[in-house]
């Protein structure tokens, strides 16, 4: 894609991540300044919403980043195609790098609600005596997290690449399919969001300002 993001400055892919650090610092003050006032009015709880509620929120907003990455990812293969660049991996597509940028904004507004949601709920939620403990289960999300994505990509791999095919990770980018893996990632995540409303309506709070 071209990473021209402004005349005569390219912007490295890995620094695409600053979007989403910029949707956090600019969403946690929203949040806190306009979203609460707006749900404490009519909840009537101090928190405007519960940390549940935050953090179920936060996986929705994820499912939508999702399928936002996937629609991006098709309209860059057909971009490849167009123009019969599919067999040149290292050919410069004709689409601006800023159709990935709605997506990194998506993926940190989701933050704010599910991050600093768990991290509120595990430190509100544990005894007092235990606050480290609650720490530990905050970061050990993220380790679980990075563990079951890395067999999930694996198991992937190993499927869709049997029958001699790239898979849906090949290195050719412009035969891959990584929107078959954006689709799936939305499709998990809604049966997540599930079962999580599910689970979550029978939790009872240690304390009343949750």
């Amino acid at each position: 894609m071209d990473r021209t993001l402004f005349s005569g400055f390219k912007i490295p892919a890995a620094s695409l991540q600053v979007f989403t650090g910029l949707a956090i610092v600019t969403c946690v003050p929203i949040y806190d300044r306009v979203f609460v006032p707006m749900a404490r009015s009519i909840t009537h709880k101090p928190s405007g919403i519960t940390t549940l509620q935050r953090i179920g929120t936060g996986i929705f907003i994820s499912i939508l980043c999702m399928i936002t990455a996937a629609l991006v990812e098709i309209k860059r293969l057909e971009t490849a195609r167009e123009y019969g660049l599919v067999d040149s991996p290292d050919a410069t597509i004709p689409m601006s790098i800023w159709w990935l940028v709605p997506q990194y904004l998506i993926f940190g507004i989701a933050e704010v609600f599910t991050m600093v949601g768990l991290q509120e709920f595990f430190y509100d939620q544990v005894p007092d005596e235990l606050r480290s403990m609650g720490l530990a289960l905050y970061l050990s999300v993220f380790g679980v997290g990075s563990i079951l994505s890395s067999i999930l990509v694996s198991i992937i791999e190993k499927v869709t690449s049997s029958n001699g095919g790239g898979g849906w990770f090949s290195n050719n980018l412009n035969k891959a399919h990584l929107d078959y893996f954006y689709w799936l990632l939305g499709g998990l995540s809604a049966i997540g969001l599930a079962a999580f409303s599910y689970f979550s309506r029978s939790y009872i709070y240690r304390r009343r300002t949750a």
